[in-house]
């Protein structure tokens, strides 16, 4: 006869782990009489707990007090999915870190599903307890022979305890364990909730986890639609994902698929014509595309998930199960698209950037970061930095304003003119400010009304050695820039840089009447026990005083009107400023209505590139592209908006003359004028 070699003992139990009358047995394991009555032991316990309530007199009590004994550790916090709305409630994407899962109740599985799962795992599930007697019995002397634990034999709820309590060491104690466990919880929850459970646990490949998650990974659709061929193909993944994975092994799931739909008709669950039919079939998948990559709103999607990882942290976000509806408008958001690229045709042409804010609470409606976010994973709108060129104009109007400049005052505008103050100087140098105006700047004396409609840059050197590029600054980040800012007098020219969210920011603190909100994506996020954990705050700061901010809004309302930015005028009441900077390497389009702000930001990505010979203009400046892209958003964007007036500004003061029109002396030689029709570039 012949024997079974002898082994390393510990292939068939953790003695380590032993404890009470199991560690008797301990030192048999080496030979058959103890595999022998190792076996007889799990089965005696695994049966005698299965078939415990049909024994007469005490052996009832008797196994009931040992399941009552039976310790369930709490089970641990299972990943989560989380979701990404719009702000109609439409799906934007989902959000995970690798464990894609979904719980829904058992209700919204296809019942065809469940069969399948049922017929091919566990054909006896619903008429056995938490394990099966005779399944355990093969298991055990399959692992004998084999001299390991290899076989399963699991039902479904043992396989569930195995994936959220014991894990699946090959240790007998483990077995016994888990045994144990599944039988209590087949006393303590109906045999529908267990499977409800394992459903929403038990893992389909691709990073799909439960029903829900795998019906939409391998065919975009829920699981209360799958059908019976769909059914038996993801029910057949359970047993090995990798080995039977439908994407890369599309023959192995086929024939694995065939296994189940067998199953399913030997079962009575599908006609052995039906099964005969469906097997004859090739399954067709329709993958679903997820991540960010794959999203109408790619941009925005991942600035509102660094929002929430800010916020939330990143384990929340990203296995929390939460909802989260953001403000984006989808009909904004499509606008937003097709302005630009109706505008920037060609691969070659630049790129740009948009974000549209609703100025009474801060909600970004829309933004535009790029040409591509599958290939630039850069955001324009949210992370470059640019000059703002002349549209940086704006916060020293307001400075002025706030100093009770009157948009009536009389500048003379030459179209050179070097500025002698020692806070202009070049530093790098050590040489005067001289300043020019560009070709589409108008030049001569005017009121600062027509000044800032002009965007005459030797006026707006006056204006800022005046009210003190100090004020210039202050005024900039109470109305919304973030960026570090110096108190240098270029800044009036735009020479510092900051983002088209931050001048969005801005600019929309104007169409609020002065009171500033901050920027917000994140409209509710509510957890899955249903409690919200944030929601958007409307409360804003009053950065201007409202007469000052409709003040300013008058005088920008001339940039559409007869000014730079004619091009955007979509009549109705707006307001706006036009930015060109440098050696046209940026152009900007800033802008608002009362009911929402809007900045358009053209150039390329890489930047230092100026702008020439592009969509037949000869060159890019402000009042060009970035109007338009401007114009064609926002009439789209508020076609169903009522027209809304903006408040009526204090009236007018006397102007006098400011500048180098002064009638009062400045200490030291300030401003002076430059020949006044020598080239300008």
């Amino acid at each position: 006869m012949a024997t079974i070699p002898r082994r390393d003992p510990r292939w068939f139990y953790d003695a380590a782990r032993a404890t009470g009358f199991v560690r008797s047995i301990v030192r048999w394991r080496g030979t058959i009489l103890g595999s022998v009555a190792v076996v007889t032991l799990a089965v005696t316990v695994l049966a005698t707990t299965v078939v415990g309530a049909a024994v007469v007199g005490g052996s009832i009590a008797t196994v009931g007090n040992v399941l009552d004994h039976v310790t369930i550790p709490p089970a641990p916090a299972q990943a989560r999915t989380t979701f990404l709305f719009d702000d109609t409630g439409e799906h934007l994407t989902n959000l995970h870190a690798g464990i894609n899962r979904i719980p829904i109740p058992l209700g919204a599985i296809s019942p065809m599903f469940r069969h399948a799962v049922i017929a091919i795992e566990d054909r006896n599930f619903y008429h056995e307890g938490g394990v099966s007697v005779i399944g355990t019995i093969r298991a055990a002397f399959q692992d004998l022979a084999h001299h390991s634990l290899v076989q399963g034999g699991s039902t479904i709820t043992q396989q569930y305890v195995k994936q959220i309590y014991t894990g699946s060491q090959p240790t007998f104690s483990r077995k016994i364990k888990e045994a144990l466990i599944a039988e209590r919880l087949s006393h303590l929850y109906s045999k529908n909730q267990i499977l409800n459970r394992y459903l929403n646990t038990v893992y389909f490949g691709n990073g799909a986890y439960g029903a829900q998650a795998a019906a939409e990974t391998y065919f975009s659709k829920p699981a209360s639609q799958l059908t019976a061929g769909q059914s038996a193909l993801l029910a057949g993944l359970v047993q090995s994902p990798a080995s039977y994975d439908p994407v890369v092994y599309p023959g192995q799931a086929q024939r694995r698929r065939n296994v189940v739909l067998e199953a399913m008709a030997r079962q009575g669950y599908l006609t052995l014509a039906d099964a005969a039919n469906l097997e004859a079939r090739h399954f067709k998948l329709h993958l679903q595309r997820s991540g960010v990559d794959s999203t109408p709103a790619a941009y925005f999607v991942r600035y509102a998930t660094h929002a929430m990882q800010q916020r939330f942290g990143y384990n929340q976000t990203f296995t929390g199960g939460l909802k989260v509806t953001t403000t984006l408008d989808p009909t904004m958001q499509a606008a937003a698209e097709r302005a630009v690229a109706s505008h920037l045709l060609l691969p070659t042409d630049p790129s740009a950037a948009l974000v549209a804010i609703d100025p009474t609470s801060g909600a970004i409606r829309a933004m535009v970061g790029g040409r591509d976010f599958t290939h630039v994973k850069f955001n324009l709108a949210t992370q470059a930095m640019r000059q703002e060129g002349s549209a940086f104009k704006t916060f020293t109007l307001t400075a002025a304003v706030e100093q009770g400049i009157s948009l009536n005052s009389i500048w003379r505008g030459p179209p050179q003119l070097t500025v002698g103050d020692q806070r202009c100087v070049d530093t790098t140098t050590n040489t005067p400010w001289n300043v020019s105006n560009f070709a589409d700047e108008s030049a001569g004396t005017m009121p600062l009304r027509s000044a800032i409609a002009g965007s005459v840059n030797t006026i707006f050197a006056q204006v800022v050695t005046t009210v003190g590029p100090p004020a210039v600054v202050d005024v900039a980040h109470r109305m919304g820039i973030t960026s570090k800012l110096q108190p240098f007098c270029s800044i009036t020219l735009g020479s510092q840089a900051t983002t088209p969210l931050q001048m969005a920011d801005a600019y929309a603190t104007l169409a609020s009447n002065g009171v500033h909100h901050r920027p917000q994506v994140l409209a509710k996020v509510v957890a899955p026990g249903g409690k919200v954990l944030a929601q958007l705050d409307p409360t804003g700061n009053q950065a201007l005083t409202p007469e000052v901010a409709a003040t300013v809004t008058s005088a920008l309302q001339g940039v559409i009107q007869f000014g730079t930015g004619t091009a955007a005028n979509i009549g109705r009441p707006e307001a706006g400023k036009t930015g060109t900077g440098q050696n046209f390497q940026d152009a900007w389009f800033c802008g608002y209505v009362p009911q929402l702000a809007t900045c358009v930001w053209v150039g390329y990505p890489a930047g230092e590139i100026p702008m020439q010979g592009i969509e037949g203009f000869a060159d890019v400046f402000g009042g060009s592209i970035p109007a338009l892209i401007w114009h064609d958003f926002m009439a789209a964007a508020l076609a169903n908006t009522p027209v809304q007036d903006f408040p009526v500004p204090p009236p007018d003061t006397p102007g006098g003359r400011y500048g180098i029109l002064s009638p009062t002396p400045f200490p030291t030689p300030l401003l002076t004028p430059a020949a006044l029709f020598s080239p300008t570039p």
